[in-house]
């Protein structure tokens, strides 16, 4: 994270594009799932949606029908989702930023990789800077 800097001091100043926070493809730690998820909507690559509450509730949208499941993070630390009536599956979560933008998440299982990038991408510094309030709040926004 850049820290506050004098211009004027011998210091260097660090710049989010210079050092960025998270790199493409780094893994989402169990920590940031829940803020991750619960940014904002994902469009993914077939076109349908997906949105996720605070309280562990999603809504994946596609063709223009809605599919109300539930997520939460296991005890092992991974991204966890039930569409019923009996459809569980367990994903690691990994950034997609594209150019020093944290862009959306990438949900794998196995071979099977899904996605999704977030409306509105933001610098990574600002990203993180949110998260950590998000973080210090317990999670109330």
């Amino acid at each position: 994270m850049t820290t506050a800097c004098d211009p004027a001091s011998a210091v260097a100043c660090r710049r989010p594009w210079e050092e960025p926070t998270m790199k493409d493809e780094d893994t989402v730690s169990p920590k940031e799932i829940p803020y991750a998820v619960t940014r904002g909507p994902l469009h993914y690559e077939d076109g349908s949606t997906q949105t996720f509450d605070a309280a562990g509730g999603t809504t994946y949208v596609e063709r223009g029908r809605p599919t109300k499941g539930e997520w939460h993070v296991d005890s092992e630390g991974r991204f966890c989702s039930y569409w019923p009536p009996s459809y569980r599956a367990c994903y690691e979560l990994r950034w997609i930023v594209e150019d020093h933008h944290v862009a959306g998440l990438s949900f794998r299982n196995g071979h099977d990789v899904a996605n999704g990038r977030y409306e509105a991408p933001m610098l990574d510094e600002l990203f993180m800077n949110e998260l950590n309030v998000w973080t210090d709040d317990g999670g109330a926004h």
